[in-house]
């Protein structure tokens, strides 16, 4: 089963919600440089061509995230947002004013700036178009913190491929035992998986190996102090002030990196914010240079594939660069 999304406009966001851990009790363009990497050979990407594709509504709102209609218990619909960067799927007090919710006590949701003690509930049935997913344990945060009537997280994303084509402004979503074709990615990139979480390892920014985390619900891209300090990068004078899913404000100083390089891609003159957020230290990466990338920077490809189940992350570059880079690839073959 494969579902494809259509955008239109939507309402405003919070800029930053990502990193979402439930646990029971400006505008600044980075340029692109390619470099070296080989071309995929497995099929990773979901089937459009498939007459069983669903097509869904789909809504990008200002910061440039995506939220998709779903029902819950078969009241509905309401908008969800796809945020591969938070590891519980969760509601809002909009949707449990409406829904009646079974209890599972509390839990602690981690946000960028903050940790929050909140109401657990069950989702009995999930449903994304078609697919139904069952016994879903949500956290409850606040609708005016969240910018839409809910997250759709990892434990949801897990069986899933996820494909987000910014060119054709679609996203599709495919069960991840679908047969599908690579679609001639040019860069593919080989994750670990941490509590849910696909962490790129290997990345590297002005020569220091730091972690990077495909964060679909942040707009900004947001480092952690211990990357700041092995960049030695200048405090800046200028701030970004946004706020959590939990409504905390979270300052952050904004700086520029040379380099970004991913695999077979270069990234130049990157606007990075640095922050100390317990949203790193839930994960383990308090003291390692973490970098979560946003949808600022993401948009800068024409399209991204996560594939969960395989583990690895797929990034199509715009379409002149890719040409160039697939002659300079010819010529050393």
């Amino acid at each position: 089963m494969a579902l494809s999304f259509k955008p239109r406009l939507a309402g405003a966001a919070l800029a930053a919600t990502s990193l979402l851990v439930a646990q029971p009790g400006l505008s600044h363009n980075a340029s692109l440089k390619q470099t070296t990497q080989q071309i995929p050979t497995s099929p990773l990407l979901p089937d459009l061509t498939d007459p069983a594709t669903e097509i869904l509504s789909l809504e990008e709102d200002r910061n440039m995230r995506y939220t998709v209609p779903v029902t819950i218990d078969g009241i509905g619909p309401y908008n969800f947002m796809i945020d591969t960067g938070s590891q519980a799927t969760a509601v809002t007090d909009h949707v449990t004013r409406q829904v009646e919710l079974p209890s599972l006590g509390s839990a602690t949701v981690v946000g960028m700036a903050s940790r929050r003690v909140v109401d657990l509930v069950e989702l009995d049935r999930f449903e994304v178009g078609s697919r139904t997913v069952h016994n879903i344990s949500a956290p409850v945060l606040q609708r005016q913190h969240v910018g839409a009537d809910g997250i759709i997280g990892l434990d949801t994303l897990q069986d899933f491929r996820v494909l987000i084509d910014f060119r054709d402004e679609t996203i599709a979503v495919a069960d991840a035992a679908q047969a599908s074709s690579d679609r001639g990615f040019e860069i593919v990139v080989r994750a670990r998986s941490k509590l849910g979480q696909l962490l790129i390892t290997d990345a590297v920014i002005e020569g220091v190996r730091t972690t990077v985390i495909i964060d679909t619900g942040a707009q900004t891209s947001l480092g952690n102090l211990a990357l700041r300090e092995r960049i030695r990068s200048r405090r800046s004078k200028e701030q970004i002030e946004t706020k959590d899913v939990n409504g905390a404000t979270l300052l952050a100083d904004l700086s520029f990196a040379r380099s970004l390089q991913i695999h077979g891609l270069e990234l130049q003159n990157v606007p990075i914010t640095y922050a100390d957020t317990p949203a790193f230290d839930a994960l383990g990466l308090r003291d390692k240079p973490v970098l979560s990338l946003g949808m600022q920077h993401l948009k800068i490809f024409d399209r991204i594939a996560i594939d969960f189940s395989q583990q690895r992350i797929l990034f199509d570059l715009p379409r002149d660069v890719g040409r160039d880079y697939r002659r300079s690839r010819a010529s050393r073959l």
